[in-house]
């Protein structure tokens, strides 16, 4: 099975594109994080009370989401080969871009994790829904003595805090990139992870397709 995903994403690699999989990965998990960024400065202007304890609640549930799309991706990402394009020649550049990359997949554990332990701190007895649809039971942080929850609490959310700030800069640092990459370098990162429509010159079966020569990998697979 993985090698028929392998020899599908051929198409796509080779021609500078994310697969299609991988694009609605992408622009779906870019949506949810603009999305808990924004609501959860938000919900920081709510006053102490019952409004304030279902919106931590919603952020929590689409934080797990977050979580559960995130370990989705690279496991598809182990799985299937990113595609061949501008970004891969050797430099600071590619170097800087990869570990963006890897950043971003640790805070996609970490910050949901931290506000899942947070949560469990919080409202114990009350599940989270994943996708609004399969309960998730909070942490057994119940078992644990009142002055180590409250240890717990203050520890997650301070490390909640610092994975909200490294996601607030990385985000718009990898639009800019991405800005950059499209506008000055003019090259064809961009526009490998946009959804493709097809056209006469960058689609196969447009009627003047001209393929690019193929180039060999300059990284390992993944994103």
């Amino acid at each position: 099975m993985i090698r028929a995903l392998r020899d599908w994403a051929e198409r796509y690699r080779t021609r500078g594109k994310y697969t299609p999989v991988g694009v609605a990965f992408h622009w779906l998990m870019a949506g949810v994080v603009i999305y808990q960024l924004f609501t959860g400065w938000m919900m920081q202007r709510n006053l102490v009370g019952a409004d304030k304890l279902e919106a931590y609640a919603d952020h929590s549930q689409v934080g797990l989401t977050l979580l559960l799309f995130g370990g989705l991706r690279l496991t598809w990402r182990l799985m299937v080969p990113g595609p061949i394009n501008d970004a891969d020649e050797p430099g600071w550049r590619a170097s800087t871009a990869h570990a963006i990359h890897a950043g971003f997949y640790a805070l996609f554990v970490i910050v949901p994790v931290s506000g899942w332990i947070m949560w469990s701190a919080i409202q114990p007895a009350r599940p989270l829904y994943l996708a609004g649809i399969v309960p998730v039971p909070a942490m057994p942080l119940q078992t644990l003595s009142t002055q180590w929850q409250f240890r717990l609490l203050d520890l997650a959310e301070d490390v909640h805090v610092v994975g909200i700030v490294a996601l607030t800069l990385l985000v718009p640092a990898h639009a800019v990139a991405a800005i950059k990459h499209h506008f000055w370098d003019r090259d064809d990162v961009f526009e490998g992870m946009l959804p493709e429509v097809p056209d006469d010159f960058g689609h196969p079966s447009g009627a003047r397709y001209s393929p690019k020569e193929p180039r060999p990998r300059a990284r390992p697979d993944g994103d």
